[in-house]
């Protein structure tokens, strides 16, 4: 096994090898390289010995890594972009879903690929909620990672913290309401102030593509078929959240939302014995359970004749 950890994180890569080491794993078996992407991945995947490959990150990336695997054949298991929808109806309590979709927002500051990215509330509860969450929001704390107490610490790249404050830009120039946050952030840098945007329509570009921040859309809805349809309108495919009552509800949410991880009533719902991975463009295979096993194993099928005269 060969792994390039992201360039911006490698000491977790060199120091899981390093437990592993301490645990027996024979030398050689568990190796990291660290250095700059393109060339190092091009050599793994030009490599005809390399037989199989796993990736997480994005789906632009994704992409090209999977198309200089062709060249070999590789297998391939990738884990790419969300997008996901966090729907509320408006007979879920307020305040458990608030804070389900907090923690499914701001989790490791916003930079999850399972963080929830457009917020639909049913109109029934829509104020409320913004409220409630909005109120949860400026409680958080943003600096330093390591500091006791901070839930918001900086984005990884510039060019995410950048992101963010195109999208807010973007979203309040063509109409939506800032609830809180939306400054820049005193701290500077890669520091991105949590910030509340309600009244958001699809057609803004923080409901086309993934935040990765702590940069919450929220978006009204009617009715249930409208927001199955509205949830589903995405290339990607990786996780979805639904609070209802409603177990009826809940059931055909669950069915039709095209989506490869879905959760009911809660916000966290990964794990080792999970599959995890999504449909459409968020990726290929699964990781995790017997299922992410699979993607590292080839089938062989074998038929003995009757030797006997």
């Amino acid at each position: 096994m060969v792994v390039k950890p992201a360039p911006e994180t490698p000491l977790s890569a060199l120091a899981l090898a390093k437990l592993g080491e301490e645990a027996g794993i024979p030398a050689g078996v568990f190796q990291v390289i660290t250095g700059e992407p393109g060339p190092l991945a091009r050599r793994l995947l030009e490599h005809p010995e390399v037989r199989a490959f796993s990736f997480t990150g994005s789906t632009q990336v994704g992409r090209i890594l999977l198309g200089h695997a062709a060249e070999t054949v590789k297998k391939a298991s990738l884990e790419l972009g969300g997008h996901a929808p966090f729907i509320v109806f408006d007979d879920a309590p307020v305040a458990t879903a608030v804070t389900g979709c907090a923690s499914a927002k701001f989790a490791t500051s916003g930079q999850d690929c399972l963080a929830a990215n457009r917020i639909y509330v049913q109109r029934g509860i829509y104020e409320s909620f913004i409220g409630a969450f909005s109120k949860a929001t400026q409680s958080l704390k943003v600096g330093h990672g390591l500091d006791v107490g901070v839930d918001i610490g900086p984005m990884t790249r510039d060019t995410v913290a950048q992101k963010c404050r195109e999208q807010i830009a973007q979203a309040l120039s063509a109409g939506a309401r800032l609830v809180c946050g939306g400054r820049e952030n005193a701290l500077g840098g890669n520091f991105v102030t949590p910030t509340v945007l309600a009244d958001v329509s699809d057609e803004m570009l923080i409901a086309q593509e993934e935040t990765f921040g702590p940069v919450a859309a929220i978006l009204p809805f009617d009715d249930e078929a409208e927001v199955l349809e509205r949830a589903n309108n995405s290339e990607m495919g990786l996780a979805a959240y639904v609070y209802t009552n409603d177990l009826g509800r809940a059931t055909r949410m669950v069915s039709r939302l095209e989506y490869g991880m879905v959760a009911v009533n809660t916000a966290k719902f990964t794990g080792p014995p999970i599959p995890f991975g999504g449909w459409k463009q968020s990726g290929l295979g699964r990781e995790g359970s017997r299922h992410g096993i699979l993607e590292y194993l080839e089938a062989k099928y074998v038929c003995i004749g009757n030797l006997d005269n």
